[in-house]
């Protein structure tokens, strides 16, 4: 598969945005009733990962076409994403400095070109330039196979979360991207 792989940046959200919210729209078109997974919700989670230093997206496209993408911004020393863990992490796993820890927020693949490979692709090359020392993401945990497709990309399962009342309860997986950053 040729795709191209465009990187943006948080100064490019407003011109991308649409992209964003259509693909997510298409690949949630049945749970978009469901008020965590609706078009509204998605988009205020949107603008909240958006908000942080060091936001950016990779979407892939095949010609004009968008693929799918991916995004993702850096946790800040006061980030939130470790305080729903429904397990126990060890001593100073969850300290973070603004550039110890990667949160992948969005990846997603429009349904012509699952199993392509795309995903993959577009995730890798989202990771390529990022200088964190790992990265970490959620997974619903009734999403067997996702999780372990992510597994085969060197994601472990640490625990679990539930981090709104209303969203599903979701696997946390990281993955070392480099061991030199401390």
């Amino acid at each position: 598969m040729n795709l191209d792989l465009r990187h943006c940046t948080d100064c490019e959200l407003p011109g991308i945005r649409h992209v964003l919210l259509d693909v997510y729209a298409e690949v949630y078109a049945g749970q978009l009733h469901v008020p965590f997974t609706s078009l509204e919700r998605f988009d205020q989670r949107l603008t909240n990962h958006s908000r942080g230093t060091g936001w950016e997206a990779v979407i892939g496209y095949a010609g004009t076409e968008p693929v799918g993408y991916a995004y993702a911004a850096p946790l800040p020393e006061d980030a939130r994403w470790w305080t729903h863990m429904t397990t126990h992490l060890p001593e100073g796993f969850t300290k973070e400095t603004g550039s110890r820890t990667l949160a992948l927020f969005e990846l997603m693949v429009r349904k012509p070109w699952r199993d392509t490979g795309a995903a993959h692709a577009i995730h890798e090359e989202l990771l390529s330039r990022r200088t964190e020392q790992r990265v970490t993401l959620l997974c619903e945990r009734e999403h067997s196979r996702v999780k372990a497709l992510y597994e085969t990309w060197g994601y472990a399962h640490i625990g679990d979360q539930r981090p709104f009342p209303d969203s599903p309860l979701f696997a946390v997986m990281v993955r070392t991207l480099r061991q030199d950053n401390p």
